[in-house]
């Protein structure tokens, strides 16, 4: 007789991209579109920062929070770009990665039975970490609201045991961003409730049109909300794992504890060099921005050319079209177009029930890539006709 492990643990299953994209290694001729972080490298100044931190023996542990001027840093960053005042040594931990933070957040604010409110589809890392904390997912459709959170229907979701809900806009899967005159219905709609609002916005600074807007900004909000963020997007330090959290100080000191005692602290050189990116690095963003732009506008018009229905994504670096009309799941139809067609995509149930009729295309790869996989799919297409 085997020794039982958490039954929660034995419950929950290896990501869906992941499922999916393992299958990979059986077809390396297939051009890949799952993949979810940037093909740029780390900025060469970035880089030599951490060098330099690892050459003057910068390798022993921080404060639990991270580096004092790194987060003042972080602080200065957010009141220059969304106008958001954080408090450097009380509301600011930097951690490993947003991954992370998000775990040490749900870990300090979650109880058995507490529901989270998750507009979906949705990113696949979400449910699990609710779920190991002893949360319940309760989701909010967006599959036939353009992905957008319909005010009425979040109002319906609220019960006695809602706790929090959890916001990702820009948004992976979907690319799409919240407007402000939406945001501003939805912040209504929780200023009257009681709930924390944690907002993860790792792709803010991948916002193509116009200046991101988020619910942080919201003064009746600002006492119960918390803002997930980090640098693997915007600067391409997918690998680096340096994320923060920032919110109010009655609630990030029990953050800090389960980072503490979860992490001690994040990456000493990787700190270093997340001050560089922040300090010193702030124009990479939009210099990615710009290429992203070509290449969605071009797998978009390309899709659309097929035939096939899609929003325009204003964000991130993925889009979403729907597989719906060629009568297949999303599985199915991923696998086909990887077997038949030579072309890799995350199937849409990957991102919860509410993902399925669609598919996830990456583009942050090359443009060779993209012609070459929109070239094949297109005739994957035309050969289901």
């Amino acid at each position: 007789m085997s020794i039982s492990i958490n039954s929660r643990i034995e419950s929950i299953q290896i990501s869906g991209i992941r499922q999916f994209s393992n299958q990979l290694a059986d077809f390396p001729d297939a051009i890949n579109l799952t993949i979810g972080q940037p093909d740029f490298p780390t900025p060469e100044a970035v880089k030599q920062a951490a060098i330099e931190a690892i050459r003057n023996n910068h390798t022993t542990y921080t404060h639990n929070a991270g580096l004092l001027e790194l987060r003042t840093e972080i602080a200065s960053f957010f009141q220059d770009t969304y106008e958001l005042n954080f408090e450097p040594k009380t509301e600011i931990i930097v951690t490993n990665g947003a991954s992370e933070g998000l775990d040490s957040l749900f870990r300090a604010i979650l109880e058995e039975g507490d529901e989270v409110i998750l507009p979906a589809p949705a990113y696949p890392g979400y449910e699990p970490i609710i779920k190991l904390c002893g949360g319940k997912v309760v989701y909010l459709d967006m599959s036939d609201t353009g992905f957008q959170p319909d005010p009425q229907r979040l109002e319906s979701l609220f019960t006695g045991r809602t706790k929090a809900i959890l916001m990702n806009f820009p948004s992976n899967p979907t690319g799409v961003i919240m407007e402000s005159t939406q945001l501003e219905k939805i912040a209504a709609v929780l200023e009257r409730h009681q709930v924390f609002v944690v907002t993860d916005e790792i792709y803010s600074e991948n916002s193509y049109e116009g200046k991101h807007v988020t619910v942080a900004h919201f003064e009746k909000l600002r006492n119960r909300t918390f803002l997930v963020h980090g640098l693997s997007k915007s600067h391409s330090m997918t690998g680096w794992r340096i994320g923060f959290v920032l919110g109010p100080e009655m609630y990030m000191k029990h953050v800090l504890k389960v980072h503490q005692y979860n992490a001690i602290c994040a990456s000493v050189p990787g700190q270093f060099a997340a001050f560089e990116a922040i300090k010193n690095q702030r124009h990479v963003p939009a210099e990615m921005n710009k290429e992203y732009i070509q290449r969605r506008d071009f797998v978009y018009s390309r899709l659309t050319a097929m035939g096939i229905d899609v929003v325009l994504p204003k964000g991130a670096f993925y889009i979403f079209p729907s597989i719906e009309k060629f009568g297949m799941t999303s599985f199915e139809f991923a696998m086909r177009l990887l077997k038949e067609g030579g072309v890799a995509a995350v199937p849409g149930s990957a991102f919860t029930r509410y993902g399925e009729g669609f598919i996830r295309i990456s583009y942050a790869c090359s443009m060779t890539d993209l012609e070459e996989g929109m070239d094949r799919m297109e005739k994957f297409i035309r050969n289901l006709k």
